[in-house]
């Protein structure tokens, strides 16, 4: 276990670890975590700015934590601001657990309780509201389900495919051996982001955000498996000569349970630390084809077409705090697998175990 020990000494490993698992944990309980119904809108509420917490009303008074009605007022036509009207009679207050729209806990559980929420008629929003008056917190923590589940679910389709197709081409060699790494060539030279706009330009329109997604996860992983087939390849061609493979050979043993059985697992240590640093890849995918709009489409959310808002310009100079959430998630989601996945490397690294 010493691996195990030089990873928790890698603060970078372990910030990236406390990361994920954050990002992860909120994902599993979206509907819980998130206050309100990412697809409902609220009544005269688009575009407003985040909500202001107080802690005493206009007279001073302390109530504790608190919000007010507020709705969109009239837009100044010369500076494209909106006046947000606020309603100073009806202080709500804000508080843990609070009782909200019903949802159903982990799919099964029905449930009406969430994290944070408002005890009046005010509403709290957090990052504001969209063009459509929906909470963005909501939809930013309901899309995480989308932006890093597509990752993972990439990971399970192409890394079980690189490796057996690359343990199968080293083991083998031969004319296996060369047509197979042919066909994983010519899938490198692919440019991955160009194939996945060529692709998702001419899918139906009329496909829903699931089906999307499945395309979107099949293209990805079938483009990814290339390089790592031929890693494995590599690390086969030298593992299939030490001692205890040829003697599972001469016991008659079939070529593809060795090949499973014996020789893929010891390539472990390299699969594991290419995985975790391969998520990312799938989620800037997703990200980018949301953002063009040829990804997960509206209403449904994800991270992507979440960002997609920085393409109006009005939004951008006006409403920021629609557009730098979601980079800022997907920013910190990266770079939190880069660093896991570099603590991985080091502390699985045999001179790193010896010492």
């Amino acid at each position: 276990m010493n691996w195990w020990q030089n990873l928790r000494k890698n603060p970078l490993a372990r910030l990236g670890a406390v990361l994920l698992l954050i990002f992860y944990t909120v994902a599993l309980f979206a509907e819980f975590v998130a206050p309100y119904d990412p697809y409902d809108s609220q009544l005269n509420g688009s575009l407003l700015p985040p909500t202001q917490i107080y802690l005493t009303t206009r007279d001073g008074q302390f109530i504790g934590p608190h919000v007010y009605p507020t709705t969109q007022g009239p837009v100044d036509a010369n500076t494209g601001d909106r006046e947000v009207i606020v309603d100073w009679q009806k202080p709500s207050g804000v508080g843990l657990f609070v009782k909200g729209s019903p949802y159903k806990f982990l799919g099964v559980l029905p449930l009406d309780r969430h994290l944070f929420g408002t005890t009046g008629e005010g509403q709290i929003n957090i990052l504001g509201t969209d063009e459509q008056a929906r909470d963005q917190f909501s939809r930013l923590v309901q899309g995480s389900r989308i932006s890093l589940c597509i990752g993972l679910v990439g990971i399970a389709i192409s890394f079980p495919l690189g490796l057996l197709i690359g343990g199968i081409s080293g083991y083998f060699g031969s004319w296996i051996d060369s047509i197979l790494m042919r066909f994983a060539e010519v899938l490198m030279t692919i440019p991955g982001l160009y194939l996945l706009v060529a692709l998702a330009a001419v899918l139906p329109p009329g496909l829903t955000s699931a089906q999307r997604f499945i395309l979107i996860v099949l293209i990805t992983s079938f483009i990814s498996w290339a390089s790592l087939a031929r890693v494995i390849r590599g690390q086969v061609l030298s593992i299939k000569q030490l001692e205890f493979v040829q003697a599972a050979r001469a016991m008659g043993a079939n070529p593809i349970y060795i090949i499973v059985r014996h020789v893929l697992p010891q390539t472990a240590t390299y699969v594991i630390i290419s995985a975790t640093l391969s998520v990312p890849g799938f989620i800037v995918a997703e990200s980018v084809l949301s953002l063009i709009g040829l990804g997960i489409q509206q209403p449904d959310p994800s991270w992507g077409n979440l960002l997609s808002l920085s393409t109006n310009a009005s939004i951008l100079v006006l409403q920021p705090w629609l557009v730098w959430p979601p980079a800022i998630l997907i920013i910190l989601t990266v770079l939190a697998f880069n660093l896991l996945g570099d603590g991985l490397r080091d502390a699985l690294d045999p001179r790193s175990i010896q010492r």
